[in-house]
């Protein structure tokens, strides 16, 4: 255990004060794990109209991630971060202080969407802070802080769900406050210039900062084909807080949102046990094997989860699910980084989650309306195949020969 853990040592300041802030915030990220049980129990959607909200969502956060993106390159990581973060936290104040109602639900979009423009700066900055040796470790510190926080947050906000509503809202709002606290304390904006440490880099930064963001894509096309089985993954994932969330109500009443809770905190221990260990495990090993591996294993678990009725089988689905989610993280957060330009990072970052986040738009209003039409099983054998699709599709991109135009962060272009 202390040869995993050491894979963390060494890493940039930023990125422990990141990690730092992550679990803070995460330990209030209270709406979104319960937002499908807020939307149909206490504002009186249906599973389909809950869906379409979702879906709404999800669009509407689009434009603002490509703003965002491209606000984070003319002016700053650290600028974008922190206007946009308060502007989001402070409209889930006002979410915590008026009735619950379709205003709250409508507010809850303005929120997501602040919050979206800073999404790419933080995507951006992370990679801005690390290079090609230390990213896989940096991104997995980060993902794992994020869960410790999750390991928490979802048990706390399932035990105040039922009686206090209000304090969801504003306690999720005051975690993102104490989280950009230490960001704006600690965290300085980074140079492009001197974040690889590599004098010949900034004459191939220099060839992608002359041209658009499609012909960086056109040169790249790693960089569109790989999101497109990032939808496929995402689709599958939406339904851990969509799906999963409506069968527990279903099952288990009003204490659905208790054991959702539990679950989401078996996720989070789970993460924070085999991160450092497959860390370290895979680090050696091709990422798109790596990812598929992921794919599968969430296919397996969604099909667990078509067949469970009790809790020791939603346990047994959530293992197989954060196992995949973990192998799917660390890898795919830097293998995006490890080919993307640093002239273009903000862009990119905006672009890529546009494309697989389609999944995770699409997946609540798809999979609501088959839910109405066809019963929750019939939704999760549809889910499972989609997670298999991806995996299947995860290990065609090797074999289609696109490594030639891999972009490398000392080489820009690398030939295999």
């Amino acid at each position: 255990m202390k040869n995993f853990f050491s894979s963390y040592k060494g890493l940039p300041k930023e990125i422990y004060i990141l990690f730092i802030g992550k679990i803070v915030n995460c330990i209030g990220s209270f709406v979104h794990p319960l937002m499908s049980l807020i939307l149909t129990q206490r504002i009186g959607m249906s599973a389909f109209e809950a869906g379409q909200f979702v879906t709404i969502l999800a669009v509407c956060q689009v434009p603002c991630m490509i703003i965002g993106g491209k606000l984070s390159d003319s002016f700053g990581r650290r600028k974008v971060i922190i206007v946009f973060q308060l502007l989001g936290a402070s409209m889930l104040v006002v979410c915590g202080i008026i009735p619950t109602s379709i205003l709250t639900a409508q507010i809850m979009i303005l929120s997501s969407c602040f919050y979206a423009f800073s999404s790419p700066a933080y995507d951006a900055l992370n990679a801005d802070l690390t290079n090609e040796d230390n990213r896989k470790e940096s991104y997995s510190l980060l993902y794992m802080g994020v869960n410790i926080g999750f390991s928490i947050g979802p048990i706390l906000g399932g035990l105040l769900y039922k009686n206090y509503l209000n304090i969801i809202f504003i306690g999720d709002a005051l975690t993102t406050v104490i989280a950009l606290g230490l960001f704006i304390l600690y965290v300085k904006e980074p140079k492009h210039k001197m974040e690889e440490k590599i004098s010949l880099e900034s004459k191939e930064y220099d060839e992608f900062s002359k041209v658009s963001t499609f012909k960086v894509l056109y040169k790249l096309p790693i960089l569109v084909l790989f999101p497109i089985m990032m939808l496929l993954y995402q689709f599958s994932y939406s339904q851990w807080g969509f799906s999963l969330p409506l069968q527990m109500g279903t099952l288990f009443g009003e204490d659905g949102a208790r054991l959702y809770g539990l679950l989401g905190t078996a996720n989070g221990i789970t993460v924070i046990a085999l991160t450092p260990i497959l860390t370290n495990l895979t680090k050696k090993f091709n990422s798109l094997n790596i990812i598929s591996i992921g794919g599968t294993l969430y296919g397996l678990c969604f099909l667990v989860i078509a067949f469970a009725n009790n809790m020791t089988l939603f346990f047994i689905a959530v293992i197989l699910l954060t196992i995949g989610e973990v192998l799917i993280a660390i890898n795919s957060s830097a293998f995006i980084a490890n080919n993307t330009p640093a002239s273009h990072r903000g862009r990119i970052s905006s672009f890529i989650p546009m494309i697989s986040g389609a999944g995770y738009a699409l997946g609540p209003m798809i999979m609501g309306k088959i839910i109405d039409l066809n019963g929750i099983f019939i939704a999760w054998i549809v889910v499972t195949c989609v997670a298999f699709i991806g995996s299947i599709g995860t290990l065609l991109l090797k074999k289609i020969k696109l490594k030639e135009f891999r972009y490398n962060s000392c080489n820009a272009l690398e030939r295999k």
